[in-house]
């Protein structure tokens, strides 16, 4: 026996009927040569629930790794706490929430090495008192797209070609040379922050603009954030190429035994706030999910602090089967009009649906800690009523009701009434502005970064068509002379027309 397996000594082993298990390892079979007869119950139930072993990988995110832990708020620096901004209770000042952290890479498959180019998943479920708070974000602040039309279309480029299943740089500069508002992400994305060291060190980011309700009903937008406690470290191509020849689970095994040796690992969360408005004065949209928010114009406010604490028991039945949503939210956090926001709200809920099932909010991982009670009966899987310990009238399955059904319950508050008009149609925010932010992610970055930046787009567009080359070339010259030029130059193309005139 394993040292530390959990096994207890003289466990006897049993159907899920609860029989006894007394041969595992031959068959019901006519003669010792076969073959097999239809009524061994034991083999069937093993091997059918074998075949079943595996629900539908996410089509994005789907390799994993995830711990729990708890989110404690700390307040904001002036005695200024968050309570001012927000009534969830989850940042009321002495409580303590169990949390769930799963960590992920978004486009590659479920045992694809945690060594390439890839944004990674930030997903914390708050089992909260008021009910569950899911905040699905990545580590990198921006994203490729504005609009969730454009979702499919984007992970289609993303993954491999439908006919020879190769994942290929031609496929998905193709797509990015057609949407000039994922320069700002890429220039992130092909640097070495695209392929962080692991998941402790390695910031995290609710990406989509929320917005926080206090107690009389008035809102602002927010953004939230994670800082490690243990610094930020990324790599470079040849440092991953390093890793990734010796260990393909370097991310996921790095985080599991550092939890099992009590380093436990720490992030502090912020917000970024802003009133609750179209802000004319800016040069880009609030809502849109490709920009930053300038941190010298919209500081961070420090407002607590998550650890990693305890790992998980089986991957299955929690890192895997784990469901979260963009809708799921408290009292006091709200939606914002962010269009990818919305549509991601009812993407994920519905893919949880049909990749896990339609209860799978019963599931222990996903279910609330408070006490949660609705109509919702049957459906595949169901294996208890929602609140039946409640107390109320298990004949009433609806609601109104005079005879002891589950009742509406009172509104901690005045919702945010906000006014909206205009033209319905399919309409492009008027504030794109693609390049700006590009441009000074590019300047901030250090000399090495900007050096490993170019490196790495000259060797992806390198195996691009010449039009794929120059359109990117021009949105580096839009975000900064400099930029294109070097790539212009890495790919042994002309100093772009664009960038000679200035």
């Amino acid at each position: 026996m394993a040292e530390g397996s959990g096994a207890k000594p003289g466990m006897g082993l049993t159907t899920r009927q609860g029989h006894p298990v007394s041969d595992n390892q031959n068959s019901r079979s006519v003669g010792s040569r076969g073959p097999l007869v239809l009524e061994d119950y034991q083999f069937l139930e093993k091997i059918t629930h074998f075949d079943r072993e595996r629900i539908p990988e996410r089509v994005v995110h789907a390799r994993g790794a995830a711990a729990h832990g708890w989110f404690e708020p700390t307040g904001m620096a002036g005695d200024d706490p968050i309570t001012k901004y927000t009534r969830a209770k989850v940042f009321r000042q002495g409580t303590r929430t169990p949390i769930f952290l799963r960590f992920s890479t978004v486009i590659h498959g479920g045992h694809s090495p945690e060594t390439l180019r890839d944004p990674r998943g930030f997903a914390i479920k708050f089992y909260t008192e008021d009910g569950n708070w899911d905040l699905v974000g990545n580590n990198l602040k921006v994203f490729f797209i504005r609009d969730p039309l454009k979702f499919p279309d984007m992970v289609h480029a993303f993954k491999p070609d439908p006919i020879h299943n190769r994942q290929m740089m031609g496929r998905f500069f193709d797509f990015v040379s057609m949407t000039p508002e994922a320069t700002h992400m890429i220039t992130w994305l092909f640097s070495p922050w695209g392929i962080p060291a692991d998941y402790r060190h390695m910031q995290g980011s609710g990406v989509n603009t929320y917005k926080l309700v206090d107690a009389e009903g008035s809102a602002v937008l927010c953004k939230f954030h994670f800082q490690p406690k243990q610094g930020v470290r990324n790599l470079t191509a040849k440092e991953a190429e390093a890793i990734q020849a010796k260990d393909f689970n370097h991310a996921t095994g790095d985080l599991y035994d550092s939890i099992e040796r009590g380093e436990f690992p720490e992030w502090d969360m912020f917000i970024q706030v802003m009133s609750d408005d179209e802000h004319p004065e800016l040069d880009w949209d609030p809502l849109d999910v490709t920009k930053l928010w300038p941190e010298d114009e919209f500081p961070l406010l420090h407002v607590g602090t998550i650890r990693l604490d305890r790992n998980p028991v089986d991957y299955h039945n929690e890192v895997e089967q784990v469901a979260f949503g963009t809708g799921v939210l408290v009292d006091g956090i709200d939606f914002s009009d962010d269009k990818l926001l919305q549509g991601r709200t009812f993407a994920y809920s519905d893919t949880q649906r049909y990749r896990v099932g339609p209860n799978y909010l019963q599931l222990p991982i996903n279910a609330p800690k408070c006490p949660f009670a609705t109509n919702q009966r049957g459906g595949q899987m169901s294996y208890h009523v929602d609140g039946a310990e409640q107390g109320a009238n298990p004949h009433v399955n609806y609601e109104p009701s005079n005879l002891g059904g589950l009742r509406e319950q009172e509104r901690a508050g005045p919702p945010p009434r906000p006014f909206v008009q205009g033209h319905v149609g399919r309409q492009k925010i008027e504030r794109t502005n693609d390049f700006k932010q590009a441009g000074e992610r590019f300047r901030a970055f250090s000399d090495a970064e900007r050096d490993e930046l170019v490196m790495n787009l000259v060797g992806a567009l390198s195996q691009c068509e010449p039009v794929i080359r120059e359109k990117m070339v021009d949105y580096f010259t839009q975000a900064d002379a400099e930029y294109g030029r070097r790539a212009a130059e890495g790919l042994g193309m002309s100093v772009p027309a664009r960038q000679a005139a200035e």
